[in-house]
């Protein structure tokens, strides 16, 4: 169901974010707006935010590793309002800081934890295997993230996992990308508390990424978070 960007209303303690077309745009977004203290981090993989303190995590199991990783986070936090937080791999992207900083143990320190919790290889689009997303069992809301640059896109270049995509759409990989497509695989998923539409400074005709958000089940706000403030018009 359609709504304007205005009333997306993000909640307190830890929010998830999944999809694709936008997940590391939107939590930046949402650390730079969202009052009080927030600790940025993943169930996944991410890289650091660039510019942004981070407090690297061992991967220690101890009371002793935790309240070193407590204490590094409350001082990070003492200095910066918003901080990264993560165990370094050696790719130099961060995963989990679990089991040292579980997310509950997070949730304790900062007013907001926002958890990348999916990935999509830069697609826009993407369909959920079996043990995807990684959504943290205190998360008190989940923000799907679609990418509306995808519409009218082969599937095979525009989505995630495209076989996957197709076969919960009814379309075959090197048809265009319909509204009715991905809605159909969003609904059928139904693994979000609402979806943002982004990338609508990407389409050629924006009034399909409204009719889109008029085809999912659930609220659907449409945004151009990579152009500045959201809008949808």
């Amino acid at each position: 169901m359609y709504r304007p960007f205005e009333a997306f209303r993000p909640a307190a303690g830890v929010i998830s974010v999944i999809g694709s077309g936008g997940k590391t745009t939107l939590l930046r977004w949402l650390s730079e707006r969202l009052p009080g203290t927030v600790i940025l981090t993943t169930s996944t993989h991410i890289y650091p935010f660039p510019g942004m303190p981070l407090v690297e995590i061992g991967a220690g199991e101890t009371p002793a590793d935790r309240a070193r990783a407590v204490d590094a986070l409350r001082a990070a936090l003492a200095r910066s309002r918003v901080v990264c937080v993560g165990r370094r791999l050696p790719s130099g992207k961060l995963t989990a800081p679990a089991p040292a900083l579980p997310f509950e143990d997070l949730a304790a320190e900062a007013t907001h934890v926002l958890v990348e919790a999916d990935g999509a290889a830069g697609r826009p689009l993407k369909a959920h295997r079996p043990w995807e997303p990684v959504i943290p069992a205190c998360s008190g809301m989940t923000v799907c993230v679609v990418g509306a640059s995808g519409i009218g896109m082969p599937a095979a270049r525009a989505c995630h996992c495209p076989e996957l995509f197709c076969a919960l759409a009814g379309t075959s990989p090197d048809q265009p990308v319909l509204e009715a497509h991905i809605a159909a695989v969003l609904n059928r998923e139904n693994l979000a508390d609402c979806c943002l539409v982004n990338q609508i400074d990407a389409c050629a005709d924006p009034e399909r990424a409204r009719r889109l958000c008029d085809l999912i089940d659930g609220d659907a706000f449409p945004c151009a978070l990579g152009a500045g403030m959201p809008r949808d018009r």
